[in-house]
Order: structure tokens, then sequence, then C-alpha cells
């Protein structure tokens, strides 16, 4: 079974963000809780997800909010492959960005290297803690998928999203590619375990 690990941003997610939301209505789904929300250090975040995933498994998703984008990215820096099977990163901040809050350390410069899963970025036109084109350059140096979805500012509960099911379909279609891929791979094992040894040693 596929599980799916949601990472909120500075502040965590409140109980109306679609973030929570997600989590309320899907058992799979379990947020990462970070010992400080407010002045972290990005290396506790970084050592906190890697200890979930430890006991999630390997066919994790991650889910993204905000800050959370930026420690994916760092995490997958020092990364073992396969460990992550994909991303929904969503209004990842700027932590070049002068308006980036002072307290979190650690979390600039942002990495810009090819994440080794799947993952899409999704932008909002009016974020004010991302320009579109750093969220684009962002997306673009990770290797992902890049969706414009308007004015919807930070993404958060201030955009009224609600269950943001728009989102949510973006999630099911990387937990369905994944699932794809695998049965191609479990196929493609199976009938090459079927090949005749037609000289055998």
């Amino acid at each position: 079974m596929t599980r799916t690990l949601i990472l909120p941003g500075l502040y965590n997610s409140d109980p109306g963000h679609w973030q929570s939301r997600w989590e309320a209505r899907d058992e799979t789904i379990e947020r990462v809780i970070q010992d400080d929300w407010e002045t972290p250090h990005c290396a506790e975040w970084v050592a906190r997800l890697d200890q979930a995933l430890e006991r999630t498994g390997p066919e994790t998703l991650l889910v993204a909010h905000s800050a959370g984008c930026a420690l994916v990215a760092h995490w997958a820096v020092g990364c073992s492959r396969g460990r992550v099977r994909g991303a929904l990163l969503v209004a990842p901040s700027d932590p070049e960005a002068a308006n980036f809050p002072s307290g979190p350390t650690g979390f600039a410069p942002m990495p810009l290297v090819r994440l080794p899963f799947r993952s899409v970025v999704v932008a909002s036109s009016n974020d004010p803690f991302v320009t579109v084109v750093r969220a684009q350059t962002f997306a673009k140096a990770w290797g992902s998928k890049f969706v414009m979805i308007g004015e919807a500012g930070h993404i958060n509960s201030a955009s009224s999203l609600g269950d943001w099911p728009e989102g949510f379909s973006l999630l099911r279609s990387l937990r369905e590619t994944r699932e794809r891929d695998l049965t191609l791979t479990t196929a493609m094992s199976l009938r090459d375990s079927e090949v005749p040894v037609l000289f055998p040693r």
C-alpha cells in the first residue's frame, strides 16, 4: 500500500488547510510532525522526514506545501534513491526572497538539483511568497511538471480551496502512475523469467 506523507510549511497547516482535510479523509495519509514550526533548522526538518520514511517504506509519496517544498529539495540532495516514489510540491515559498521569515535557518539557498523521483510543482500567479518566474525555475531544476492554477494566493486556507479536489487529482495521478510502473515492472520480470535457457551453462 502506498503511504503519503504530508509536509506542511512554517507554522503547520491549520484544520481548514487542504493538507489537513486530505489527512482527515484518507487513512493512508499522515503528517510529519516537526518539533519547531516557527523557527526551525532545516537540518532538523530533514532528519525528521528521514525518520518518517524509515517507517513508511519505499513506496511513499510526499505532499509538501510552502517551506515543506524546500524541505523536500534539501532532503533529496543526500537521499538514497528509491525511498520516495513521487512528490506533489505546492506553492514552494522562496527562502532567498526578502519576505521569507527571518526565524528559520538553513533553508536558503534553495537546492536546484533534479529530484530522483517524479514530481509536480503547483503555483499561483499571485503568491506573495514566490514569483511565477522563481516557481518555474524550481520546477525546471527539479525536473517537475509545472501546473499553474491562476490567482490562488499561497494556496492555503486563505485561498478558500476547501478540500481542493483538483490538487487531490494530481496526487491521485502520481499514485496511479507509480502503480502502473510497478505493474509493468512486475510483468517484465515475469516475462524475462519465463524465457527458456537455450544454452545452459
